[in-house]
């Protein structure tokens, strides 16, 4: 009888990685830039500090997304790939013992005994430390840290969202700078909530209302500081 074609499969945790990455990197660069320009203008100073103030936060924070994510996933690159080593030792010096813990992780997945002791003799004859890597440590190709794919993503989308109020404030009539800087960048935040949501699969109205909730928090913090400051001074 002849085997059925396979068929192609999309999934959203395909997509994990830089998704993650994409999305702290634009909120990132939406809120800490939008913050810190209503910052400077709610303390009265004008257009030429506030955009020198964006441009800055625009560059340092593009580069310390790209190091903190390199560093980051770094670590956990560093993690999967000593626990990898420990397990290739381990397959070595004991297969036997090895062969018995897989057995014992599909059994408490369902399967019974005797299913188990073939499914994990078979596993381990086709790909011993691939099986326990992907049953053991639950590392996969999927989910495997990229450290340079997180630091260029995050750096990337953190310049493209910290550009969206850096514009703001360039076009915006001074009088309507406060306003319309927290306006814009709150629409900003719910387009980036929106369009998150729909790449990894998820409903919109939650995500929206996190990344809204949190930058409207910041924007209003960091303006009140402002305010404070340019009044004493």
């Amino acid at each position: 009888m002849p085997r059925a074609p396979m068929h192609a499969e999309s999934h959203q945790i395909a997509r994990i990685g830089w998704l993650r990455a994409a999305v702290l990197g634009a909120n990132d660069g939406i809120v800490s830039t939008a913050s810190l320009i209503l910052g400077v203008a709610a303390s009265g100073a004008d257009r030429q500090a506030l955009l020198v103030a964006g441009s800055a936060a625009l560059v340092a924070g593009a580069m310390s997304m790209a190091a903190g994510e390199y560093v980051s996933v770094s670590s956990q690159s560093d993690t999967e790939a000593a626990d990898l080593a420990r397990e290739r030792a381990e397959l070595a010096n004991d297969p036997e013992m090895e062969r018995a813990e897989l057995a014992g992780i599909y059994v408490g997945r369902g399967l019974d005994h005797a299913t188990a002791e073939i499914v994990a003799a078979q596993m381990m004859a086709h790909d011993a430390l691939g099986s326990h890597a992907r049953d053991e440590l639950h590392i996969n190709d999927l989910t495997a840290a990229r450290p340079l794919q997180a630091a260029f993503t995050s750096a990337l989308t953190f310049t493209v969202g910290a550009l969206l109020p850096l514009v703001l404030a360039a076009i915006l009539p001074m009088a309507w700078m406060v306003v319309g800087e927290a306006g814009g960048s709150i629409l900003f935040l719910a387009l980036l909530g929106g369009v998150s949501a729909r790449a990894g699969g998820a409903a919109m109205m939650r995500p929206i209302a996190r990344v809204v909730f949190w930058g409207a928090l910041a924007m209003a913090l960091t303006a009140g500081i402002g305010k404070l400051v340019g009044t004493a001074v």
